[in-house]
């Protein structure tokens, strides 16, 4: 689908793209430009939301806003303009925006002389924000010192007065789109925090330290019961105070990714039955493996973790028992066996559920699988996760032991035959060599999609899984 037209008046429409595979919609959650304001090619216009993730769109063209055509906020179906340009070269002023465009608050306009232009930041779509709605990025690997990003300021403020303008959009703080959402949730004001990150950037720990002195901060929205999380640490908004201004309810719309996991959860609790086996096993000697593995100099500066084993035993029982990595086609009534396993790892982020997977992860040699799930687990924290690393999973692993739960009953993810639940990892009076002893123990629960997988294929993988981490060695003479 193309995402821009162009009209005999010389304005060209850009599009809302899909921008992750098949997606239809999203919501536009921040405008970094307004009518009158000048664009290059590759500048990011704005933030949006899908029912995967934020990523930011850049314009694919030069040109001054005409028009913004959805306010911040709207859900907006892919195909349909969101912008309009006017590439002619004119400096005719620009028609009245379609909606409220974002306000430029008022500031002092910059001297002529420091107009100029220098250089600019790069920006990667959904990997960061623009540093102000009028700069030029840099070519990649160009960085931007502090007296040129002034220039470049004043730069914005001069296009801002010949625009019409009358006053210079004072720069907007900069901050990764998960930390804005952080700010947003907790009620506090980005252009009121001193940033402490490089190039001035803030951080996560920046708008907690604003939050801090407040005792009773004003409650935030309700967020709907986050799922399961691996490694990533999930962010919450602080306890509201006792009084709620008289509100006994507070109502949050399900949009993006919220809104996309129920959808799915929904389906596939509705349409694969699902049945769930456990087991509850001694990994006390593979906990003293990955003890072991943390001093391994192969294994420096990696992740190493009781979920890596974990995942390595699974990827090794579907070796042995390649049944279970297939799907249901319901339209061709066939069941669709796949020769790779898609690892999905299942993470709580701040805008929800997510199932980033491992791509081939049947491949990885256990270093291999370590850089993955550290890139992985980094990627999901920071809000950086892509569609495309969300699609095509085949096998999925959530860990609920994170919360201290023992074990659950996990609904598959759309499309897949099999999702394991780890519990959690907790000294246990346990009968060991014939004596009880405390040992490391935990508990298993593979759930599966019994129109594909019978009882005695997924009981083999569970107890296949089960053993190699009682016995690490199986590592060795299985995989």
């Amino acid at each position: 689908m193309t995402t821009m037209t162009e009209n005999a008046s010389g304005l060209r429409e850009f599009k809302m793209p899909d921008v992750g595979e098949g997606l239809t919609e999203a919501e536009i959650l921040k405008w970094y430009v307004q009518p009158g304001d000048t664009v290059t090619d590759g500048q990011v216009v704005c933030e949006v939301e899908t029912a995967k993730a934020a990523v930011e769109l850049p314009i694919p063209f030069d040109g001054v806003v005409h028009a913004l055509h959805f306010p911040e906020g709207t859900t907006v179906d892919v195909g349909q303009v969101i912008i309009a340009v006017d590439v002619s070269g004119g400096a005719a002023a620009p028609a009245a925006p379609a909606v409220e465009a974002v306000a430029a608050p008022s500031a002092q306009p910059a001297p002529a002389e420091e107009a100029k232009p220098e250089g600019r930041k790069p920006v990667l779509v959904g990997y960061g924000v623009a540093e102000s709605s009028t700069k030029r990025r840099a070519r990649k690997g160009v960085e931007v010192p502090a007296q040129q990003g002034e220039t470049l300021y004043a730069a914005t403020a001069l296009q801002a007065e010949l625009n019409g303008h009358g006053a210079a959009p004072a720069q907007r703080p900069l901050a990764k789109p998960p930390v804005r959402k952080l700010a947003k949730d907790l009620g506090v004001d980005l252009a009121t925090i001193t940033p402490s990150g490089p190039d001035g950037i803030i951080t996560r720990e920046d708008v907690h330290a604003a939050v801090a002195p407040a005792q009773a901060p004003a409650p935030a929205a309700v967020p709907a019961p986050q799922a399961v999380v691996e490694a990533p640490a999930r962010v919450q908004a602080p306890a509201p105070a006792a009084s709620y201004d008289g509100a006994r309810e507070t109502r949050v719309p399900v949009k993006g990714v919220r809104k996309a996991t129920a959808a799915a959860m929904v389906g596939s609790a509705f349409t694969a039955p699902h049945v769930t086996e456990f087991v509850t096993l001694d990994v006390t000697r593979t906990m003293r493996l990955v003890e072991e593995l943390k001093q391994d100099k192969d294994m420096q500066g990696l992740r190493v973790n009781p979920l890596l084993l974990i995942a390595k035993a699974l990827l090794v029982a579907i070796k042995r028992n390649p049944g279970i990595n297939a799907s249901w086609d319901e339209a061709h009534q066939e069941i669709v066996q796949k020769h790779y396993v898609n690892l999905g790892i299942a993470a709580a982020t701040p805008r929800g559920l997510i199932v980033p997977n491992i791509k081939d992860a049947h491949d990885k040699t256990l270093p291999q699988l370590a850089e993955e799930l550290g890139t992985l687990v980094a990627t999901a924290r920071e809000g950086k996760t892509s569609p495309a690393a969300m699609q095509g999973g085949t096998v999925t692993i959530t860990n609920v032991g994170v919360f201290g739960v023992d074990t659950g009953t996990p609904i598959l993810n759309p499309g897949e035959s099999a999702i394991l639940a780890v519990g959690a990892i907790k000294p246990q009076p346990w009968v060991h060599k014939g004596k009880v002893k405390p040992r490391q123990v935990t508990t298993l629960a593979l759930s599966f999609d019994h129109r594909l997988v019978d009882g005695e294929l997924g009981s083999r993988v569970l107890a296949d899984t089960a053993a190699i981490l009682e016995q690490p060695k199986r590592l060795i003479t299985w995989a």
